[in-house]
């Protein structure tokens, strides 16, 4: 039997992690996750919410709102954002794409909406767009 103390690799795997929210129950479940994530292994978390330009956000329309009164009490450092992109020529997906790749981030925890075009899969188009686009691992919560 092993006496020695537990070493945390995951702490040094996940330093920063990124958590989109949506408004959606799911978003929130994610951050929930990440929260607990980051109690445990001192990881680093960005909230962001990816919305078009020019788009108001008021009160309980807002999702980081929303977030922050979720978490209030939390001891942990949450850095919370907001990504805008023209409808016309960007997407949600790309901006978040662009936000990990330029961040740097280890992790991203998201929830699974299920809102695709195909019946058989059960993840949003955002979710599956991280998994096929970037190199960062992805923790989805359904």
């Amino acid at each position: 039997m092993n006496s020695e103390a537990p070493s945390y690799i995951v702490s040094f795997y996940f330093r920063k992690i990124l958590v989109p929210i949506d408004g959606s129950e799911s978003s929130y479940r994610a951050l929930q996750v990440a929260v607990d994530l980051a109690q445990h292994y001192g990881s680093k978390i960005v909230v962001v919410h990816v919305k078009p330009k020019g788009t108001s956000l008021i009160g309980e329309r807002d999702p980081i709102t929303k977030a922050k009164e979720r978490l209030k009490g939390t001891s942990i450092s949450i850095v919370y954002k907001y990504l805008e992109y023209d409808p016309l020529s960007d997407s949600p997906s790309s901006m978040l794409v662009r936000e990990i790749t330029s961040e740097g981030y280890d992790l991203v925890v998201i929830g699974a909406r299920g809102k695709s075009l195909l019946p058989d899969l059960h993840i949003g188009s955002t979710t599956l767009s991280l998994i096929v686009n970037t190199a960062t691992s992805i923790f989805i919560i359904r």
